[in-house]
């Protein structure tokens, strides 16, 4: 049995690792590590800690909700579009309308907007009374069935490419039609132009 094969990819992996604990960097020339705001660990951030990040310390008060001059979990959560987003400071619709906080809308609490208790019965897809993460997932569902189905010209339940190119040449140019640019200036317009 010949060992050399063996030896050689030995010595080529010895050298390699080598040559990667040398490019390493020592641990003082890395990153410094961002400071943690709770130092003191009892679970919320006082003005003392948050003086400590300057971003934080200057919207102490305004996150400071209930006015006890220190931060908890719940004052520190972030809208899902960010603090100040483009929906602004309130963060989304939906979590300012979960008035009792359980994750889920009633049509009680979306009489406080107009436009979404008109939308109530519609977004209620599972009609149990409440608008949820499982009606928009429903409602996800709904949209790419449909779509499937639309795009399935021939009703054999799969997909041919040309079948799915139509399909999404339709979309892209409903989409530019959606946003006011009108035909030929979606994303399907690069291959109306070839054809002129």
């Amino acid at each position: 049995m010949n060992k050399t094969p063996s030896l050689i990819a030995a010595a080529l992996l010895a050298v390699t690792a080598g040559a990667a604990l040398a490019q390493a960097p020592a641990p003082d020339a890395r990153a410094p590590m961002h400071k943690p705001l709770d130092v003191n660990k009892d679970g919320v951030i006082d003005r003392d800690e948050a003086a400590a990040h300057p971003r934080l310390a200057e919207r102490f008060d305004t996150l400071d909700a209930n006015k006890d001059g220190k931060l908890d979990r719940s004052e520190l959560r972030r809208s899902p579009r960010g603090h100040h987003g483009r929906r602004g400071a309130g963060g989304h619709p939906f979590v300012q309308l979960d008035k009792d906080k359980d994750g889920r809308i009633s049509k009680a609490e979306a009489a406080a907007d107009a436009k979404f208790a008109e939308r109530f019965e519609r977004m209620d897809v599972n009609k149990d009374g409440f608008v949820d993460r499982a009606d928009r997932e429903a409602a996800a569902k709904q949209r790419r069935d449909a779509w499937f189905e639309s795009a399935d010209g021939n009703g054999d339940g799969s997909l041919s490419k040309a079948e799915y190119d139509a399909a999404h040449a339709k979309r892209a140019q409903a989409w530019g039609d959606r946003r006011g640019r009108g035909p030929g200036h979606g994303p399907a317009s690069a291959k109306d132009a070839s054809a002129k």
